[in-house]
């Protein structure tokens, strides 16, 4: 005779569907937790000593930043008030403040698929120093060089493209962080943060997750690589 099934009673299908719900929250929760384990750290501007309401950023973008999970994207590194680099695009500003900020750029660039990304907006004066000289509009189709990156502030309408590197350099960085002895390029602009706290998310909008459609995925999304915050805070 064929054997019968095992049956269960409402009690025991109910524990069994409780301890399932109980590992699928477990799971979750373990993910969301892992994510703000591995979240970037959060640097902040460093105050002028030389400048009432300034403060100052420095940073720099790295065709690799040589660290965590994906050590072969493109990212931004952010120096601390002790001069430490940290791996990250999450920064801390004064509201009522100027933000005069410093970009080291280590990648190469190229020709842009859309001109406006080569104009600056929303900066001071309107300009940004480029390896020593004033620019409103960054040249795209210099030959070996081009826009590497932009740095994107929707919010408050800040717009600087980042001219690239040579990619055929002797002394071509290789990881980050970089340093000044590697070829890079240099671009100072100044921005004020507002006078309201705020949350701003803040990109580059250059293609330049390689190995992804159109190169908008991997780094482009990621915190700590081509997307980031610039917190406004008292």
């Amino acid at each position: 005779m064929p054997r019968r099934g095992v049956s269960l009673s409402k009690g025991a299908r109910a524990g069994i569907v409780l301890i399932s719900f109980a590992a699928a929250i477990g799971l979750i929760l373990f993910g969301i937790f892992g994510y703000l384990r591995s979240s970037p750290d959060v640097v902040t501007a460093t105050q002028s000593t030389s400048q009432p309401n300034t403060v100052n950023l420095v940073m720099q973008v790295d065709g690799a930043v040589g660290v965590g999970a994906h050590p072969n994207w493109v990212g931004y590194w952010v120096q601390d008030a002790n001069g430490v680099w940290h791996q990250t695009t999450l920064v801390k500003v004064p509201v009522n403040t100027n933000v005069h900020v410093t970009v080291y750029e280590y990648d190469s660039g190229g020709a842009l698929r859309n001109p406006e990304w080569a104009k600056v907006s929303g900066v001071s004066g309107g300009q940004v120093n480029l390896n020593g000289t004033e620019d409103a509009i960054v040249n795209p189709n210099s030959p070996g060089n081009g826009i590497a990156h932009t740095f994107v502030i929707p919010g408050l309408n800040v717009t600087v493209p980042l001219y690239g590197v040579n990619g055929s350099v002797k002394n071509f960085c290789q990881t980050g962080p970089c340093n000044l002895s590697e070829a890079h390029t240099t671009t100072s602009f100044a921005f004020f943060s507002g006078s309201s706290v705020h949350s701003y998310h803040w990109q580059c909008f250059v293609p330049c997750g390689l190995g992804y459609l159109e190169g908008n995925g991997g780094p482009m999304q990621s915190l700590g690589n081509m997307a980031g915050f610039f917190e406004v805070v008292k």
